[in-house]
Parts: C-alpha cells; structure tokens; sequence
C-alpha cells in the first residue's frame, strides 16, 4: 500500500511537473507583432528595457519595458520632438518621412541610462541621458556628425567608444561628459566586416552593437548578401581594439540585426527582427548557447517558432490601445501609445477645446494628406487589427478632408470631404502613390462611424474600409487597398487621425473615440 501510495505521487508530481514544462514554453515568435524594428536592449536586475526606431514619428525613440522578455510595454520616449527644422515640421514643403532618427542604442552604466540615435535630417548623433527611463528628465547631448547606425560601449577602463559603420566599420573615443569624439581617436575597426556572409553584398555589414561576455568583445552586425537574406554576423576579440575575427551565427528567415541579452537566471537569447510585409519589422527572440566562446544563435540553426518564455498577452493594450479622449486631472495629454506623423502643431489640437474629444483645427492649406499637419498615429498590429472613430464633422469648412487613415506611402482612407456644401463619405486608395477617390456616398448627419481592417496574414498585407451611420451597422466602401511596405517612409502602416484644410483653414472636427481590436470581420 505504501509503495503504490509512493508511485501514486511520485506519478503526480512528473505530471505536474511535465504540465508546469509545457506552460513555460508558451511563448511564440514574434515576440511582438507590430513594427518594431532595431531593437536595443538591456537588463537591469529583474527588469528588461528595449528601444527601438520610429523615424519621422514625434515623440521618438520609444522604450519598452518587460519582466519577462516577452511581454513588452511603452513607458517612455526620448524625446518630444528631435528638432524643429522644417522637414520635421512638414513646413515649407519639407518632410523627413523615412528619416528622422534612426537605429538607438540603449546603455545603462553606473546607475545611468544612456539612448542615443542618429539622424540625417539633422546631421547629428544625439545621445540623451537619465536617471530614471520610466519617468525622466531627460537630458540632450548632440553634436555632428550623424553615426550611422552606432552603438556606445562603456569599457572597464572608464573610456566610452563609439562604433559605427556599414561595410567598414571605425570607432572612435567620446569624451567624458559625451558631448563630442576626442580628437585623434579615430580609427578603422574592420576593413570589410561583410567578409563572413560572402563576397557579393547588397546590404554590407551594419547594425553594430557591441557586448562584453566573460573578457571578450563581441560585435554584432547585420549583413544581406545579394539573391540571399538578412544575415546575422559576429566578430570576436580579446581587446575591443582588435583584431576581429567573425562567422556567420544565424541566417535563417532573415531574422537579423541585434545583439545579445541574458536572463538572472542565466539564459541567453538574440534579440533581432525580421521584415514582415507590410505590418513593419517585427521582433524575434532566438535562444542562444556558448561554444568555443561563441554564441550559437537558433535551434540547429533554425529559428524557433516557441520559446521557453512565459506566454504573450497580447500587444493591446501596452503596445496599442483604445483611446476615449477622456482624461482625469493629471493624467498626461496623450498615452504613450500616439505619436504624431513629424512634429504636432500644438495651437490646433485640443483636448480642452471639447471635453472628451480630440480636436483637430486647421492651421492652412494643403494639398495631400501627407503634408498634414497633426495627425495623430499609432502601430497596426499583427496578423490581424482593425481601428474605428467616431467622428463629428459639424464644425468642417468648405473644402476640408478628415477621418481614418492606414499612414505609409502607398495609404488608404475613408472620411468625410465638405464640397460645395455638401459632405460625403470618400474612400481614398493611394497604393500607386497617387490618391484616387474610390468612391462616395452622401453624408447628411453631423456624427459618422469609420473603420479600417487591416490583414496582415500570411503576408496578406490587405485593408478594407468601412463606415455607419449609428456605430453598430457597417457598410464597406471603396476597394481593397493592397499594403506595401515602402523604404520611401520605412515604417510599418499606422492607423491615423486626419483633418486637413485645401481651401479655407480654421475648420475643425472632433473624435469622440478611437478603438482597436486585435480582431476583423472574416
């Protein structure tokens, strides 16, 4: 009786702890299925944050926090706007659409956190500094000129290098206090650091980001041979001086550009992204083990589709989110989930103008929805999204465009255009890159309901535009607009909020609401 008892529990307990290995590896790749590319990443103590690259997006640089590696909020971003120049204002017929800042880097030292970028629309590498990531102050440092691609590494001697590049890659020693390069301290790292993935390239070797595991430097970067894929290569060295010698770790769905991150627990994973159509580059984990003192990236070289993570919970609502426009006293203006397409205008939105409405007044003329100035995005997110508004268009001028856009160069819109005193409802296809009217219905009441769904199945990369009259009876309207991710705007499409002026400014509309789901009509 005793032994059967024994072999009863003993049977238990493999079960359960069988049961507790099953639900450990519950995470999928991607880990986030939203455009988020160029990830930097660190850990501090229990705690895990990540940047990443938003462009022309204002405010910019996102950081994301996670406990788990997996399931990622935002918290916080570098900065409210990089400059005020005109491509950054959409004025003077400027624009910075697949520009702004691009790849940061995320460093923590010395009880410091340290995010810097780099931008062609300013021709400066700018580095922001704090204590605090997740509440700020942040305090900017920039100087020119603009490092492509770079990555920061506070060595153990106290010196602070800077590594950039593609193909080529220099390095250089900042100054103390960051604020420029020591003179005399520049210097070519690797001559040809693409060598590894082969001799015929069509992306050389970038995407620098440099680690230090157990005394050696290893320095990641990302390569795309021609007729092949993103391919992920690492050199090695006993000194961060060199010399460097490299291999290919990954090359597999063309999952690449990152760098390496470590559990408290002693586990190690690449942190990289692969493009993904037209939802944007979105990020993968790939488990990593050391061998010869060599991270080995991938399960026999494959990426996983299953991680031995905890679970996602979905991107909604740390990643995206519904949004009612109703605030509570201290609550801040808008969640961290918006960013405006360049810098906003701020004397013509509002939250304050209609209680529990966001306004958009305009300020001038333009020609096309791409010139418009504050409006309002944020991330589509895989596979599948849809984003509705209510809208009330009462307060139009004659010649005025506004509703719900799916932003990138090849959009798509559905909205309300005022013309000759009337006002329709207009679907607006913009996939060749020239906009044409789909078509138009009469609007004869002053609130409408608009939807965008947005299919990113498979590589689907489909949207459908649909409105109503009383939020709860849809109709489509106009015909499928068919995604394409563009290198012109380099983003993944974003749902977004419009209002513009092409003949009299000052006109307004007010959204009552914005809502997404992580579901669409089949």
């Amino acid at each position: 009786m005793h032994n059967r008892y024994l072999k009863i529990i003993s049977g238990v307990v493999i079960l359960y702890a069988a049961s507790l290995t099953a639900q450990s590896r519950d995470a999928h790749n991607p880990v986030i299925h939203a455009d988020v590319p160029d990830m930097s990443m660190i850990r501090v103590g229990n705690t895990y944050y990540m940047s990443s690259t938003t462009m022309h997006m204002s405010p910019g640089v996102p950081v994301m926090k996670s406990e788990d590696l997996v399931n990622w909020e935002l918290v916080n971003y570098a900065y409210d706007v990089l400059d005020t120049v005109d491509a950054l204002t959409l004025t003077n017929g400027k624009n910075t659409y697949g520009r702004g800042s691009w790849a940061s880097c995320l460093r923590y030292h010395n009880g410091m956190y340290y995010l810097s970028t780099f931008a062609q629309t300013t021709g400066k590498t700018h580095i922001y500094t704090t204590k605090d990531i997740e509440k700020g102050p942040w305090k900017a440092i920039s100087f020119k000129p603009s490092y492509h691609d770079h990555t920061i590494f506070f060595d153990d001697d106290g010196k602070i290098y800077l590594i950039w590049g593609g193909g080529e890659l220099r390095m250089v020693e900042l100054k103390e206090d960051l604020s420029g390069v020591k003179e005399g301290t520049e210097r070519v790292l690797i001559a040809n650091a693409s060598v590894p993935a082969g001799p015929d390239m069509g992306l050389p070797a970038e995407g620098s980001q440099l680690f230090k595991v157990n005394g050696k430097y290893y320095l990641f970067n990302i390569a795309w041979p021609k007729g092949g894929m993103r391919t992920v290569i690492v050199h090695r060295a006993d000194k961060i001086t060199g010399p460097y010698e490299g291999r290919v770790v990954l090359q597999d769905k063309g999952v690449a550009q990152g760098g390496l991150i470590d559990t408290p627990e002693g586990k190690w994973f690449a942190y990289l992204f692969r493009d993904y159509g037209a939802v944007g580059r979105i990020p993968y984990l790939v488990p990593v083990r050391w061998a010869d003192g060599w991270p080995v990236l991938g399960v026999e070289g494959k990426v996983p589709e299953t991680l031995d993570l905890p679970a996602g919970k979905g991107l909604i609502p740390s990643i995206a989110d519904s949004d009612d426009f109703e605030r509570k006293e201290g609550e801040p203006a808008l969640p961290l989930v918006w960013q405006w397409n360049h810098n906003p205008d701020p004397d013509h939105w509002s939250l304050e103008d209609r209680k529990g409405f966001f306004r958009i007044t305009t300020s001038r003329v333009d020609t096309t929805f791409l010139s418009a100035r504050n409006t309002l995005t944020q991330r589509t997110i895989g596979p599948e999204s849809a984003g509705t508004v209510s809208l009330d268009v009462s307060g139009m001028k004659e010649g005025d465009f506004a509703g719900l856009a799916l932003l990138q160069k090849g959009y798509g819109m559905i909205g309300v255009r005022s013309e000759k005193g009337n006002k329709f409802i207009c679907m607006v296809n913009a996939e060749t890159g020239e906009p044409a009217e789909i078509k138009r219905i009469p609007l004869t009441q002053r609130t409408v309901y608009l939807k965008a769904e947005c299919d990113f199945r498979d590589r689907k990369d489909e949207a459908r535009f649909f409105y109503s009259l009383d939020g709860k009876q849809w109709s489509s309207l106009g015909n499928t607009l068919h995604m394409k991710y563009t290198l012109p705007h380099f983003m993944g499409y974003r749902f977004a909020l419009f209002n513009y002026a092409t003949e009299n400014p000052g006109g307004h509309v007010d959204f009552d609401y914005f809502k997404i789901s992580d579901r669409i009509s089949k």
